[in-house]
């Protein structure tokens, strides 16, 4: 028996609205009904959930950290990377690691408006 229904990924954030709404844009998901002014919640198509928390002493994560360990981030597979890439780059988003570009390998790493790392890897 399972302990929990879902999952929820979280991610903390000095403007949850503005947040919610480039992951909606980026996932065509739909934004949830407000609950609370601190916290936005969107549902994917697939079923996938996000929630953006208002922290009002929000610091972006650092990418890559200095000593090299891992940090969570979201892998978003899709088809066609380099649409994909002009997509989220119109949307807000900040490259911030693009040198392995091509091949079957091929992984893009950027930043949210917020600052959270995220990849784009082919599906």
């Amino acid at each position: 028996m399972a302990v929990a229904t879902a999952a929820v990924l979280t991610l903390d954030c000095a403007e949850p609205e503005e947040l919610a709404e480039f992951y909606a844009r980026l996932l065509g998901a739909e934004l949830q009904p407000l609950t609370t002014p601190d916290r936005v919640e969107i549902v994917a198509p697939g079923g996938s959930r996000m929630a953006f928390l208002r922290d009002h002493g929000f610091a972006p994560p650092s990418w890559p950290r200095p000593d090299d360990s891992q940090q969570a981030h979201l892998d978003l597979l899709v088809e066609d990377i380099d649409a994909a890439e002009r997509q989220v780059v119109d949307l807000g988003a900040r490259p911030l690691d693009t040198k392995n570009n091509g091949g079957p390998r091929d992984v893009r790493i950027y930043s949210d408006p917020a600052g959270h790392p995220f990849s784009l890897r082919r599906a």
